[in-house]
């Protein structure tokens, strides 16, 4: 059964009707013009190269490429087909350290990016190159908070890792344990899919260093990778707040540093892989320690379409324009040898 996408369109079948009126009334025009000279069968034989019949045939033709274009332009569609696609990639939950040490610069530049700042960016890249695989955010500082679970709502991700904000955060600290144990329940319970979890850090006033190797390895038993993203410098930085230098109780001001043996320690134990954030490569170091990661059908889907023939009726509308652009209204000299139609002589 022939449908259309666009069947008001076929509206514009009302030219073809139109243009044949016109042409009509044109040759109405031009009959009478002749007849101003003369009769016309008297006239026809000091015209003997014009056409009786190339007119028509142009007109029609003419007709017919309007007609076509107007159905091409109305996207017919015929019978439907189906189409299965199965989609492999991975699970992976970003938790993202939201202490106020995060407000602290990337750099040994006081005034550089934000270590958040930076690790957001590199979120957002991450998100932009995937396609297959499923993600979800974890931020956390002295508790943590799921943000989105594993999904493949890449634009949701990215609005929620935008409202991460430290200063909107009243309970302060760094458990690193809570954030890894709330990223485990985060992911689907499909034990086929492959899993990792990537700690964005400083790693520094960890809470309970013991209790974090523990929920590493519980993490790394479960079949979960844990890869280590550390923001910051071993020299330290100051932590710059909308309200100033960040100071300690007795008023010092506070210095952070990245604590880089510890957050390679947890890498170690979680069989993934430690990258300084600030490192030009960090992303595709990520990215190929992800792909070692056991991929699986995520889903199945299948995807119904109609079949398109739209370009078949605009190749026939093109195809009667090209004979008529190369149409004459002259009689052909060949065919003006042979007399198809003879009249019976009157007694």
């Amino acid at each position: 059964m022939l449908t259309f996408a666009h069947p008001i369109l076929l509206l514009l079948l009302l030219l073809v009707p139109a243009v044949w009126l016109l042409y009509r009334l044109a040759r109405h025009a031009r009959s009478r013009k002749l007849k101003k000279f003369g009769n016309p069968e008297v006239l026809a034989p000091l015209m003997p190269q014009v056409s009786k019949y190339k007119p028509a045939i142009r007109i029609t033709l003419v007709l017919v490429a309007i007609g076509l274009l107007v159905v091409a332009l109305a996207r017919p569609w015929g019978g439907i087909t189906e189409q299965t696609s199965n989609r492999e990639g991975i699970e992976v939950v970003a938790a993202i350290d939201a202490s106020n040490s995060m407000l602290a610069s990337a750099t040994n530049d006081e005034n550089g990016p934000t270590r958040l700042a930076s690790a957001k960016i590199m979120l957002e890249r991450m998100l932009d190159a995937m396609s297959n695989d499923r993600m979800g955010l974890v931020a956390y500082a002295g508790e943590a908070y799921t943000l989105i679970p594993v999904s493949s709502d890449y634009a949701s991700a990215k609005s929620f890792l935008s409202t991460i904000d430290p200063e909107q955060i009243t309970s302060q600290g760094t458990n690193i344990a809570a954030a890894i144990n709330n990223a485990i329940e985060s992911f689907t319970n499909d034990k086929n899919i492959g899993k990792a979890i990537v700690l964005i850090t400083d790693a520094e006033e960890l809470e309970n260093e013991e209790e974090v190797l523990a929920a590493v390895k519980a993490a790394r038993g479960a079949g979960i990778q844990v890869d280590v993203v550390g923001f910051g410098t071993p020299e330290g930085s100051v932590i710059n707040t909308k309200g100033g230098l960040f100071t300690s109780d007795s008023g010092e001001v506070v210095t952070t540093h990245l604590n880089e043996e510890l957050a390679r320690n947890i890498a170690k134990a979680g069989g993934g892989v430690y990258v300084n954030g600030s490192a030009p490569d960090a992303l595709s170091v990520l990215q190929k320690q992800l792909k070692e990661v056991k991929r699986a059908s995520l889903s199945t889907s299948n995807l119904v379409t109609h079949q398109e023939l739209f370009m078949y009726f605009a190749a026939l509308a093109l195809l009667c324009m090209l004979i008529d652009a190369f149409m004459v209204n002259r009689k052909n000299s060949v065919l003006a040898k042979f007399t198809f139609f003879k009249k019976e002589a009157t007694k």
